[in-house]
Parts: structure tokens; C-alpha cells; sequence
């Protein structure tokens, strides 16, 4: 065994040495770069072995010594200068079965984890390594490995290999439930509210702060209120909004109160201390919140945990998780929600609402785990009982346990001096108090029962609707059918125990009861659409060597009571589910089933393991020949735990009687202990039924695994047999790193069922011959992707929708030939171009086969769908900053999977996004959406004022700067260059003195400027003698627009003149360097305006010089289309008079629709006087003119609409290994103190790259502008459809009765435009306080008049608000929905048409901000440090109160420069007169 000296290096300091692992290449004339080698301490044989990958051989490191990177030498305790032992291994041996690997603040799409995961295949990893994939740009670290059963902390990652992505900055939502159990005691004397929030919530959070996490966090407080009442009519009026009827009738109401609100912190501690606020009060807010004086209501009652709002929750996280693609964000990945219960892990609940509940998690890949915090029962959990209608005595109780909700119990780690018992049940109430459920008295109960017993068991039927699901697959069925049914028994009010049905049955052999014709008419109500009922003793009595049927079931005697049925294909109804025995249930695998499953690590005995189960083992001394097995259990469980499974927790004292053993010691590795027999006698509690997964069973029970077709009910992997010894802690790692949806699974239907089950329907795709066509026809020709490209990229989609990739280990062989051997990532097989690959979502199967040039995609759809359902939800909601609860309603819906148009999607992937083959709502594409906004150190300014309506007085008006800047943006964005650089601005002298110039010469200019101007708003001078008499104007005219002065043009200059200067190459309108699809000498007309403006002084105007060459057709819009008018804005024109012959000429496309798809062209308004003197007008408030100005720049645009759409090249860097296009979505128009909105839209990019792309204009727009992220939805009012259900908008009403002898506003006009002028009133006071108008388009409704709404954007970025016309003769959408959105957001909290309406702003926050921004923006000086958002709040509400006369004060100031508006008119007007005289 040759030892070879170790030396460290440091990775970057020495260039030479830039791997993991250096050697010589002459010690090892075998080895390959690309080996894997083991190296080890002589001495440490079973020691700790690191793997590492030849990566470069160097010859300066020495004959017989090998340097590793000094980090992995420390990690894995290897000192410097010490023999080590190294050899070349086999990566089959060291292969990985998992590996989780977690990244921190990135958007990780699923598309790129699986490029990540091809990366990574065939390479060497060890514990903590950092990867860097620099092409899609993505880090993260690898955190733990397990290979053959046990943690490791080295080795290869195989095509096998299941690769978890664990996300340490995700949306999580923390929903704690404030049933009545939070005011109980636990056994340690503490409130169960304490123990959710000083224990459960304070090592949560220490967690986090620990491992780094930046989770985005919303905390909810969520109750359900009972009212004692027997109809509607009992309550007041003001209640009914939001009361609903659950099954027995009871009226209820469910509120939530948002504490937390999307928020990031680097301490949580702080927020622990508002929820105690929040608890002192909750309880009574809740119960009292509809009292009024004078007023009858029914008594109001806290539900219990059980009978709460637990499924309403977690659908009402996902309306907001499955929008993720509306609101991007690049910082964060992943979605969590967690509720947090004083129970014990059972719900009642709604049998419908459970199966959209269940369909929506699995199929959204949403992590849900529920935290319970009361004591863990004896029966399994999490339970779901469903509403049982059927009030009669027999009626049997159904059961669900959900396999989709991660379960965890909090215990804290308080002792009790006296004893060490920790009991699982809560003890019941004290006889007085006990009230029997239901009304069943005692003698009655009694009664009932003797009657139950005595009764006819064939006349003992189950709810027996006709079950076609299991006639179907009676019908169906490959093999005589092997069931057994199993009566459960009847849970009662009266909790004595009664000798259920199967027990009577069984010890009578009362056999003839139960003969094979009348077991159908046993029919039960399904409980789960897969449930089967089996046992093992059952399968073993129909095998052929099974001598006798009572012999079989007697082996089974202790563990399971079966009723066996000999019927050949009989099946009786599904198999009601017992709580205390879920095993003897087993389920029909099925996709959902296994979705999550390759998350979970494999233990010693290769079955799946949660790691925060625990198996209680009896520690007693025995014989030292029988005690071997559980030595070896032990050890297993200790070498395999480490830090994450938090072992100090459920850490016994020696004297306890169990120690607890990590869950994947549940079965020695030696098959001889059967059964563990400790002592003489057996330990009952301990003897574990023989679990077919787990052990070499005898030949006659079939193996679970084998055959893959069936798995238990209970638990996430479904592998794992319940029982009642097993302890189930907190699942620490899924709270603190959320694990993302595997990117694979491993089922797939059989021949048989795919056949019978599904409708299969196929199409091909010839992407060359699609490219062909379409590249041709584009203004800009761009690579096409080539078959193979196109393949990966539709793969890519359907994983970005949820599909996953089915890796199945034998596949038939296809018609090709040749397959391989993996779905996942095909080995190369000999025949290069054949690939397949099987994909799965739900009950859809794709098949996506490439066979040369012709990919064929097959999609298998399930023959009989589930139908649609859908669940109207009304609840009443406080989020922070609102004083109430208010009413909301949301809709919870299954989505149909199969609709989804996935030959749209290929055939745009195919023509690399053509306009033919538009994105729609329908697929789901991501988009980004951003806000252009003036950049105005605003906090500062407040702060210095204490009033937040200081606008406009402190802007100065930079809107050459913004307009300047803005420009520089599009460049940026159209990746377009100059030929010849503009000269380098120089920002500091000239630009002061061009403002203070301003200033000085328009004395009225900083008065009360509405923020929304169009041409001829603005008082603008710029007298040519004040010009000549500045001597620094004429150096900023020099050099302002970045163009050489050489020439002012005389008075009577003509147009050619003036054109021909123009072209000149160095002292001419700047021209773009040659670029496809522009023609030659191609400018924008804002340039050239520009350029005309400093050359020209004889009030000939720029626009008409423009206009006029176009006529003479010296330019042309740049597309070749002689019909474009000139438009000033960034608007491409070209010179048509140039020399045909140049070596650089570019003839036009001459095709427009083509060109616009390709550039962004935008229209400049109002700002005109930038390139044309404008006169003098005295601005009049818009609300008090004779004709106001229109709202928005729709009116006036040239092009009528609102937004425009070009192709956009995402990949700017050319870092990808993907082909990479979006499309950028914009408005058509600029406007100063306008928000000016930019969407990027993608499916085919991936994130990473995205955020590249727009890092690097929110650089480019920084100096007099920023991009600032806005959600799709910002006012998210209720009962929108994407709204989030638990935002909404503040309403602030205005006072409008301020007026001396509340006389009406605006009286002196005429009454058809004072709804009008209401609306410019607000706009004016929103504008008084900083905020932009932002264009929307018109929500076209057929033949309805809409009311008027107008939405605002702050000038930081932080806020929104909306405006809405308050006119009489309109609808909302629908009349239930209607009544509920007028009263929130309109009319305060009345449905009472006839009141007076309010007016008022609907105000809202802008959650995309990070949240470390927001929180930085504080007011120093003010008295508390509080935030500038809280602070604009307040102190709009109060002026819009009028609180200090403020709002009559602006109120009169208007008046006032109206008054003088027309006496200033008057003025002129005689001054006119005089002269005509």
C-alpha cells in the first residue's frame, strides 16, 4: 500500500494550482483526468475517506506527494506533511443514492435545476463544497449525501442519483391557529400559545439566524368564530356579509389577522413580542368585533382546533403561490406554508374541499407542513375526519390520512421532577362538565348499544352508494381479485368500548354472515380514490401452498383481525380507514403518491425514511446473545445522525425506560431478529408486525417493492409502516430549508392501465423545417435552434410547469432501436440522435421522443377527469395598517392540467418565439414588471419639513436629464451603439447653471405644477438675450446635446441646407452604428429635434423642419414606411438621400410590422419645450378650468395604444449554454411625472440571466431616473381573480364637507362634469404628495358602463393609489361580488345603497421592494425614527381629514391662482384691444 505525502495549497493564490486535488501525472501513469481517487490516514482504515476527482495533472508538485485545497484538508481533519494513502475507485462503489444541495437568495427555476443537475452528473463531491455553474449563474453548496443507508461525506453523483434543491430564501407563510386549545395548559403548566411562540416560533427562528436563512415571511393569526343562532334572521343586518352555514347548520365566521406581511428580517426576535401583543387581545376582538350599542347579537364561541379553518388556510396560501409567475422575483425560491396548531394533528373537514386542497398542493409542488404543538396521540396522524351527514347511530365515521401534509410535533424539552411519563392524550373534561356530543344521554347511549349489538349484521350496511370506481376496476382487474373487507369500528359519542363488528365476527366464526353475495351490498363511500384493502395474511391465503385458510389468518392472529372473502371477483366497497391500524389499508400507487418521494433519503434497509420519526426502542437488560441486534441498531442510528437532526432534543436520561432511535434503525441488518424477543417474555407493545418492505419475507407474501404497486396510507413516502411506538419530532430541515419539487419521480402506469385508463393523442414537430420558414421571415435573422435544442427546451417547459421526468429503470424498447437506458439524462447510446423522455404532472403522462430531426410528443390524458370543482370562500381579513376587519371573498378551484395548449408552447419554442405563436395568459409565461421613475431624494426632504405634501415646490425640474437619461435606458435596452460617441457630458457646471437659470427666468414656474403635463403646460422661457447675456448657457449649449456647435444656421436657411449639415458625419445628427435590420444613417427624431434646437434661433419650430424633409422625401421612418409621420421620441429615422453605392449602405427593411417586433420605439409627450420656445401660460389647477385637461396621454398618442411588444434578446452576456429570448412589453409613450412601465416576459430564459439583464439597466437608468419592480396586481382589491386573498387596499376617506356653510364643492360648475372634477381634485391633492399617474388600459366591458378609475404610483416607488368616480349608474362585474367590492373599497362598511357614498383613495403598498430597502427609508429626526411609509400614511389620512384646516387651505390657494389666472387674461385681453385700436 504505497503512502504518499500530503501537502495544502490555497485555491487562486498560485495560478498552477487551481483544483481540488494536485498531483504528478509520473506517479500515475494509469490514471485519467476525470478518476476518482479515495485518500485516507494509514492508520484510520474505517475512519472517515475522502473522494476527490483528478481534475489536472501538474509536474511541479513532486514525485510521491499530492496537494489538496487547504478548506477540504481542514473539513476532513487531514494534517500537512502526513502519509495518507490514496487509490483510484470505481464511482459505481462510491456512488451517491441522494444528495441535497441548498442555494441562498437566487431564483432557481426548475428548468435550471436539472441543467444543474446534467452539470453535476459524473462529478465527485464532498460535504460543504461550493459549485459554481457559471453558465446559467448559479452557487450553492452541498449539504448533505447519503449512499447504501448512511449519511457520507464524500462521493460521485451518478445518473441515479436523486439530487434534493433545498432553497434558503423562500416565500414561507406562517399560519398560527388561534383556536380555543391556545388558552389551555399544557402538561407543563404553559399556555399552549407559549408553547407555539416562546418554544416552537423562538427555536424556529434561532434556526434560521443559524443556518442564514432569508426566508420572505408573511405571519397570519387565523380563528374560526360559532354564533349561537338558528337562522339568518337572529342577526343584525351589519353581520350577514360574511356568515356562512357549515353541514350541521351552525352559522360561522372565519377572520385572519396578517401580522407580518411579506417581510425579510435578520432578527425575528422582535416580531415575537407583537404576536404576544396581538394574543392579549385576539380573543376578545374576534368575538366582540360586531357588538354595537343598543344591540342584540348571538353568542359568539371560539371553535376548537379541530373543528377549524385548516384546509380554508392552506388553499388561501396557495391562490397566492400559484401566481408565482406574475410576480418574479430573482432573490428568492421556493413556497412554504406552515400552520402552526394547539391540537393534535385532526381535522374535520369538508370531503370536497379536501380533494381541491389535495389536488392543488401536489400538483403546485407546495410545501405544507403542520406544526402541532399539542401532545402526539395513540392513533396516526395527521388525520382528516370528513362531515358525516348521516347523523344515524350506525353510520360509520370516514377517515383520510394525508400523505401531503409533513407532520411534525413540538415537544419542549422541560422535565417534570417527579416523573419522566409523558402521556399522548389530553385528558377529558371532569364529569359535571362533561356535555355529551350530539345529545346522547346516558341510558340512552346504553340502549343504542345493546340494540347495536343485537341487531342482524347483514342488515348492517355503510352509506351504500353505488361505488363505480371499484366496479370499474373489478371489470378491469389483470388477476382474480384478493380482498378482504374490513368493518371498522363504529367511533361513538359515548367512549365506552364496544366489540366492533370484525372482533364479533372473528371470534363466532361467524362465517356465514358474511357470504360472497352480500358483501356488495356492504358498499362504503370512497375515502381516497387509490385505497385498496389488503393484508398480507389475506394475499397468503390465496396463494396455492397455503394448506388451510384458519392456519394463515392464526399467524396473523396478534397483529390483524381480517374477514376474509374467497370470492373470485367480488370486491366489496372501499375499505373505511382505522386510525388505530392504518396499516392493514394499503393504497394503488399512483404518481401523486410518489411526486415528493425522491426527497427522502433511502435507510439501511432501502426504504425510504422521514429522519424525524423516531422509533421507541425498550432498553433492558437481556442476554448478551439476543441484545446483538440492537446494539447494531443503535449505532446505526448514531453514525447516521448529525447536527440537523437536532439528537439533544429527544435526548433520554439513562433511566428512562425507551431510548429513541433515529427512524432508519427501525430493522436490523440481520434478518434472524424476526421478532426482538427481550428477556423470556415478549414486549407486546414492541413485537412489530412483520413489515413487507422491510425484511426477506417468507415466499408467499409478496414484496411491496417488487411488485410497486401498492404502498401504505400513512406517511409522506408511503413506505414506512405505522406504529404506535413511533414518536414523531419536528422536521427542522423542511422549516428552515424548504426542499424544492424533486425534479424526478419514478412511476409510470403499466401497458394495461395506460391502455384502459388514459386517451392518448400525438403530434410531430420537424423543427428545421418550421426554422427554415420563420428565421427568413424575421427582421433580424438570429441562429435557430437546432432538433436537439428545440427537444431540451420543451423538456425544460413542461419541468418549469411541474412536470417531472419519470426515471424508470427497464424501458420496452422503442421503435428507434435504440433507447437509453435512463429517462433522466440519456447516456449517449450508439445511435447518437435517439432520445426519450417520460414526464409526469397528476394523471398526465408525456412522452417526448427526438429520432433524427422529428420530435414526437405523446400525451396521455386520463380517460375519466376528475370533474371541476369549485369553492366560493368568504372571510373577513386585517392586514397591518388597517383599523378593521374587512370582507373578502376568493375562490378556490381545481385547474384543469389537460387544457393546458402544450402544442402552442412547442411550436413557439420551435420558431424561437415568433409573433404567429404570441404567449397568452393561458400559458403561464413569467413576466417582470417595473415602473421608470424620477429619482427625488424625497426622505430627506421630509424629514426636513415634517409634512409629506411638499410636492412640487421641491423638485427642481430636471426633465431634460430624466429625458436624457431615459434615452441612454432604451439604447441600452435595444443594444444599440453609436458611431460616433456622443462627447462625455459634463454633469457639473453647465447642468447647475441651466436650472438656476430656469428658475431665475420663470418666476411662476415652481408654483403648483400639476405632475401631469402635456404640451403647453409649463411655463418655460428661454429668452434669447438672457441666453447671450449668461456667459455659461452658451458653453451648455456648446455642449449639452453632446453634438459640436460648428454652425447657428441664418434666419432664411433652406431645407436642403439645413438637411445637408444634418448628414455630415462628425457635425450631423449622431447616427447608430450599422446594425441589422436598421438601415444606414439611422437617427431618432429626438436627436434630431435636439440638434436643430441649438442651430436654429429664429422661432422656425424643429418638428416642422423635421415633417417637411420627410415630405420631401429626404427621410423616412426607418422601416422604409412612407406613411409614419414624424414623431418626436425615441423614433428611428434614416437619411433616404445617401449614396446607394457606399460598401456600408443598408437598405430598409420596407416591412413595419416586422421592424416594431424587433425595436422599441417610444413617443415623447409633453416635453416639446425642450426643443421649441413655448409661451407663457399661468397654470390653473386642472379641477377648476372651464375645459380640464384630459386625464392621461391616451387621448393624444399616435398610435392610440397603450403598450407595445417587441422580441427581446435576454442572454446579453452570452453566458448560457441555452438559447435565450423574452419579450419586452412597454408603454408607447414618455411622459415627464408619468410612470413609464417596462414588462420583460419569458418562458425560455432562465432566471439568473434575467435578473443579469435587468441589473444591468436599473445600472444603466440610475443617474436622474430608477427602475423600480411593481406587482401585477398592486391595489389587490377583493374579489379580483388574481388578487392575493390576504392583501387589499386601505381606504382613506375624504372630507368634502369642509366649506364654510358645507356648502358642495364645485357648485359654480355644471352637474354632469362635477363627477369629473372630483377626480381631478384627488389627483391634484395626490399629486401635492409625490404621486405619478400610471397609464393603465381600459378594462373593456360590453355594453357596461365602467366606473372611472385612475391609478398613482409614489415617486419612491413605495406606494400606490386609485382614484374611482363615484357616479351612480354603475355595475361591477356581478351582483354578489358587487355589493361586497363597492362596500369595501368605495363606501367604508355598508351595503346599503342608499348611503351617501364616499369619496376617498384606496392606498397600497408596493411588496416587491426588498424589504431592507423599505425598512432604511426611516426619518432620522422625527420623534420615533418611524418609517417614511408610515409616515406618508398618517400624514395623507390627516390632511385628507382636513385635520389643521389643510385641505381648505389648498383649497383656496386654488381659487386663489384661478382668480389670478383670469385677471392675468383680462389683462392681456385689453393689452390686445388697445393695440387693434
Amino acid at each position: 500500500m504505497k503512502l504518499y505525502k500530503l501537502t495544502t495549497h490555497t485555491r487562486g493564490c498560485n495560478k498552477s494550482y487551481d483544483a481540488d486535488l494536485v498531483m504528478n501525472l509520473k506517479d500515475h501513469p494509469n490514471a485519467n483526468v476525470g478518476d476518482v481517487v479515495e485518500i485516507y490516514a494509514p492508520d484510520e482504515e474505517n475512519g472517515t475517506h475522502l473522494l476527490l476527482q483528478i481534475t489536472e495533472f501538474n509536474g511541479s508538485c513532486g514525485r510521491d506527494v499530492i496537494s489538496i485545497e487547504s478548506g477540504i484538508a481542514n473539513a476532513f481533519k487531514m494534517r500537512p506533511y502526513s502519509n495518507v494513502v490514496m487509490r483510484i475507485v470505481n464511482p459505481a462503489d462510491v456512488a451517491l443514492d441522494s444528495i441535497e444541495i441548498t442555494f441562498k437568495d437566487q431564483y432557481m427555476g426548475r428548468s435550471e435545476m436539472w441543467r444543474l443537475k446534467t452539470y453535476l452528473t459524473d462529478t465527485c463531491v464532498y460535504v460543504n463544497k461550493k459549485i459554481d455553474y457559471n453558465d446559467m449563474q448559479i452557487r450553492c453548496q452541498v449539504y448533505e449525501m447519503w449512499s447504501q443507508g448512511e449519511r457520507v461525506a464524500s462521493g460521485v453523483i451518478t445518473e441515479e442519483t436523486n439530487i434534493v434543491f433545498r432553497s434558503s430564501t423562500s416565500m414561507v407563510y406562517l399560519f398560527l391557529q388561534m383556536s380555543s386549545e391556545m388558552w389551555d395548559f399544557d402538561i407543563h403548566g404553559d399556555l399552549y400559545f407559549e408553547k407555539a411562540v416562546n418554544g416552537f416560533l423562538t427555536e424556529l427562528f434561532q434556526k434560521w439566524r443559524k443556518l442564514s436563512c432569508n426566508h420572505e415571511v408573511t405571519i397570519v393569526l387565523f380563528s374560526r368564530t360559532f354564533y349561537a343562532a338558528k337562522s339568518l334572521d337572529e342577526f343584525p343586518e351589519h353581520m350577514r356579509d360574511c356568515l356562512q352555514q357549515d353541514y350541521k347548520g351552525r352559522f360561522y365566521e372565519d377572520f385572519y389577522r396578517v401580522a407580518i406581511q411579506n417581510e425579510r428580517c435578520d432578527d425575528w426576535c422582535t416580531v415575537l413580542g407583537q404576536l404576544r401583543k396581538l394574543f392579549t387581545s385576539y380573543q376578545a376582538t374576534v368575538l366582540r368585533y360586531h357588538e354595537r350599542e343598543n344591540m342584540e347579537i348571538p353568542p359568539a364561541t371560539n371553535s376548537s382546533a379541530t373543528q377549524g379553518n385548516f384546509l380554508e388556510v392552506l388553499n388561501i396560501s396557495l391562490n397566492t403561490f400559484e401566481k408565482h409567475y406574475l410576480d418574479r422575483t430573482f432573490d428568492r425560491t421556493g413556497q412554504l406554508s406552515v400552520v402552526i396548531t394547539p391540537g393534535v394533528g385532526v381535522f374535520s373537514v369538508d370531503r370536497e374541499l379536501t380533494n381541491i386542497t389535495k389536488q392543488r398542493i401536489i400538483d403546485n409542488g407546495v410545501g405544507s407542513d403542520l406544526v402541532c404543538v399539542g401532545e402526539q396521540p395513540l392513533h396516526a396522524v395527521p388525520l382528516l375526519k370528513f362531515h358525516n351527514k348521516d347523523t344515524t347511530l350506525t353510520s360509520a365515521d370516514d377517515y383520510s390520512l394525508p400523505h401531503w401534509i409533513n407532520l411534525s410535533f413540538y415537544s419542549t424539552n422541560k422535565k417534570i421532577a417527579y416523573s419522566s411519563f409523558i402521556p399522548r392524550i389530553k385528558l377529558p373534561l371532569f364529569g359535571s362538565q362533561l356535555t355529551l356530543h350530539d345529545g346522547v344521554g346516558e341510558g340512552e347511549g346504553e340502549e343504542n348499544e345493546r340494540h347495536f349489538l343485537s341487531c342482524n349484521q347483514s342488515e348492517y350496511k355503510h352509506n351504500s352508494l353505488f361505488d363505480y370506481d371499484a366496479y370499474d376496476e373489478q371489470i378491469f382487474q389483470p388477476l382474480p381479485a384478493q380482498s378482504t373487507c374490513s368493518l371498522q369500528r363504529v367511533v361513538r359519542a359515548k367512549k365506552t368500548s364496544v366489540p366492533s363488528l370484525e372482533t364479533y365476527a372473528y371470534r363466532n366464526n361467524d362465517w356465514e354472515n358474511l357470504t360472497p353475495t352480500q358483501i356488495p351490498a356492504m358498499r362504503r363511500k370512497m375515502s381516497d380514490p387509490d385505497i385498496h384493502h389488503g393484508t398480507s395474511a389475506m394475499l397468503a391465503a390465496l396463494q396455492p401452498d397455503t394448506t388451510n385458510l384458519s392456519e394463515s389468518l392464526a399467524s396473523e392472529k396478534n397483529s390483524r383481525r381480517a374477514i376474509v372473502s374467497i370470492a373470485p371477483i367480488v370486491r366489496p366497497g372501499r375499505a373505511l380507514i382505522n386510525p388505530f391500524d392504518p396499516s392493514q389499508v394499503t393504497i394503488k400507487l399512483t404518481s401523486n403518491r410518489r411526486r415528493w418521494t425522491h426527497i427522502f433519503p433511502k435507510g439501511p434497509t432501502g426504504v425510504l425514511i422521514q429522519q424525524h420519526h423516531y422509533q421507541a426502542v425498550p432498553a433492558k437488560p437481556t442476554q448478551a446473545g439476543q441484545q446483538r441486534p440492537l446494539q447494531q441498531i443503535q449505532s446505526i442510528c448514531q453514525s447516521g445522525s448529525n447536527n440537523n437532526n437536532d439528537q439533544e432534543d429527544y435526548g433520554c436520561e439513562n433511566g428512562e425506560q425507551y431510548d429513541r432511535v433515529s427512524s432508519h434503525s427501525l430493522i436490523s441488518k440481520s434478518a434472524s431478529s424476526q421478532s426482538f424477543v427481550m428477556g423470556d417474555e415478549k414486549i407486546d407493545f414492541f413485537k412489530r408486525r412483520q413489515n413487507s418492505l422491510m425484511n426477506p419475507l417468507p415466499a408467499n407474501v409478496p414484496n411491496l417493492t417488487a411488485t410497486q404497486a401498492k404502498s401504505y396510507l400513512w406517511g409522506a413516502t408511503g413506505e414506512q409502516e405505522w406504529t404506535p411506538a413511533i414518536t414523531t419530532g419536528v422536521d427542522w430541515k423542511s422549516l428552515t430549508i424548504p426542499a424544492c419539487l424533486p425534479i424526478t419521480t419514478d412511476y409510470f402506469p403499466d401497458k394495461r392501465s395506460l391502455n384502459n385508463d388514459y386517451v392518448i393523442s400525438d403530434y410531430t414537430l420537424l423543427p428545421d423545417d418550421v426554422n427554415h420558414d420563420y428565421a427568413q421571415s424575421r427582421a433580424v435573422y438570429r441562429k435557430p435552434l437546432s432538433t436537439e435544442e428545440v427537444c431540451k427546451e420543451i423538456v425544460s417547459q413542461r419541468l418549469a410547469q411541474g412536470f417531472q421526468l419519470i426515471v424508470v429503470d427497464e424501458k420496452p424498447p422503442t421503435a428507434g432501436g435504440c433507447s437509453s437506458a435512463s429517462a433522466v439524462l440519456p447516456v449517449k447510446p450508439p445511435c447518437e440522435t435517439n432520445k426519450e423522455y417520460l414526464l409526469s404532472i397528476g394523471r398526465i403522462f408525456h412522452k417526448i421522443s427526438l429520432s433524427g430531426s422529428v420530435i414526437t410528443v405523446t400525451g396521455y390524458r386520463p380517460r375519466h377527469p376528475y370533474p371541476p370543482i369549485n369553492v366560493d370562500y368568504r372571510y373577513r381579513f386585517h392586514a397591518p395598517q388597517h383599523e378593521t376587519y374587512e370582507i373578502s371573498g376568493v375562490n378556490f378551484t381545481t385547474e384543469k392540467l389537460e387544457n393546458f395548449n402544450w402544442n402552442h408552447m412547442d411550436l413557439y419554442i420551435c420558431t424561437r418565439g415568433d409573433v404567429d405563436y404570441p404567449l397568452m395568459e393561458s400559458l403561464k409565461y413569467w413576466r417582470y414588471r417595473m415602473y421608470l421613475l424620477p429619482r427625488e431624494n424625497i426622505v430627506s426632504k421630509i424629514a426636513s419639513c415634517q409634512r409629506c405634501d411638499i410636492f412640487p415646490d421641491v423638485t427642481a425640474d430636471n426633465t431634460r436629464e430624466q429625458v436624457e437619461d431615459f434615452v441612454r435606458l432604451i439604447e441600452a435596452v435595444s443594444k444599440l451603439k453609436r458611431q460616433y460617441a456622443r462627447k462625455a457630458r459634463q454633469h457639473d457646471t453647465p447642468r447647475i447653471t441651466e436650472k438656476h437659470h430656469n428658475q431665475l427666468n420663470s418666476p411662476q414656474q415652481s408654483i403648483n405644477v400639476r405632475p401631469k403635463l402635456e404640451n403647453g403646460r409649463i411655463p418655460r422661457i428661454f429668452p434669447a438675450t438672457d441666453a447671450a447675456a449668461a456667459p455659461g448657457i452658451a458653453a451648455r449649449d456648446d455642449q449639452d446635446d453632446g453634438f459640436p456647435v460648428d454652425i447657428k444656421f441664418s434666419p432664411n436657411a433652406t431645407l436642403p441646407e439645413i438637411f445637408e449639415a444634418m448628414k455630415h458625419p462628425v457635425n450631423g445628427v449622431g447616427f447608430f452604428s450599422q446594425t441589422q435590420s436598421l438601415p444606414s444613417c439611422t437617427f431618432v427624431s429626438y436627436d434630431a429635434l435636439m440638434w436643430l434646437k441649438t442651430r436654429l434661433n429664429n422661432g422656425r419650430h424643429p418638428l416642422d423642419l423635421l415633417e417637411a424633409m420627410r415630405k420631401e422625401r429626404m427621410i423616412c421612418h426607418a422601416s422604409g414606411d412612407w406613411k409614419k409621420p414624424v414623431v418626436p421620441g425615441f423614433v428611428f429615422y434614416y437619411v433616404v438621400q445617401q449614396d446607394k453605392n457606399a460598401k456600408d449602405y443598408a437598405p430598409p427593411l420596407d416591412d413595419y410590422s416586422a421592424f416594431v417586433n424587433e425595436w422599441l420605439e417610444i413617443e415623447f409627450q409633453g416635453c416639446s419645450f425642450l426643443w421649441h420656445d413655448e409661451p407663457v401660460t399661468t397654470p390653473v389647477p386642472n379641477f377648476l378650468r372651464d375645459s380640464p385637461a384630459p386625464q392621461s396621454w391616451t387621448e393624444t398618442s399616435s398610435n392610440k395604444r397603450v403598450y407595445r411588444q417587441s422580441h427581446l434578446e435576454i442572454d446579453v452576456n452570452q453566458k448560457s449554454d441555452r438559447m435565450e429570448w423574452g419579450h419586452v412589453k412597454h408603454h408607447t409613450v414618455l411622459q415627464p411625472r408619468f410612470a413609464f412601465e417596462i414588462v420583460v416576459e419569458w418562458v425560455t430564459s432562465s432566471g439568473p440571466i434575467v435578473a443579469d439583464l435587468i441589473g444591468g439597466w436599473m445600472r444603466k437608468a440610475n443617474q436622474f431616473n430608477f427602475l423600480v419592480s411593481v406587482p401585477a396586481d398592486p391595489m389587490a382589491e377583493p374579489f379580483t381573480k388574481k388578487s392575493d386573498p390576504l392583501r387589499g387596499p386601505i381606504f382613506i376617506p375624504l372630507c368634502t364637507t369642509f366649506l364654510p356653510n358645507a356648502a358642495a364643492l364645485f357648485d359654480e360648475f355644471p352637474e354632469e362634469s362635477r363627477a369629473d372634477r372630483m377626480l381631478f381634485f384627488q389627483e391634484a391633492i395626490l399629486g401635492k404628495f409625490g404621486f405619478l399617474p400610471c397609464v393603465l388600459e381600459k378594462k373593456y366591458s360590453v355594453g357596461k358602463d365602467l366606473p372611472k378609475e385612475y391609478q398613482y404610483v409614489h415617486c419612491t416607488g413605495n406606494m400606490f393609489a386609485l382614484i374611482r368616480c363615484a357616479t351612480n349608474n354603475y355595475q361591477v362585474e356581478s351582483p354578489i361580488l358587487k355589493e361586497a367590492n363597492v362596500t369595501r373599497c368605495v363606501y367604508g362598511h355598508t351595503n346599503n345603497t342608499n348611503v351617501p357614498k364616499k369619496v376617498g383613495f384606496l392606498w397600497a403598498w408596493n411588496h416587491m421592494i426588498p424589504n431592507k430597502k423599505w425598512k432604511a427609508q426611516t426619518i432620522n429626526n422625527s420623534a420615533d425614527g418611524e418609517l417614511f411609509q408610515l409616515k406618508m400614511l398618517k400624514d395623507f389620512r390627516e390632511f385628507c381629514s382636513n385635520s389643521d384646516q389643510r385641505l381648505s387651505t389648498f383649497w383656496t390657494q386654488s381659487q386663489e391662482l384661478k382668480r389670478r389666472a383670469q385677471k392675468f387674461e383680462n389683462n392681456n385681453n385689453n393689452t390686445e384691444e388697445m393695440k387693434l385700436k
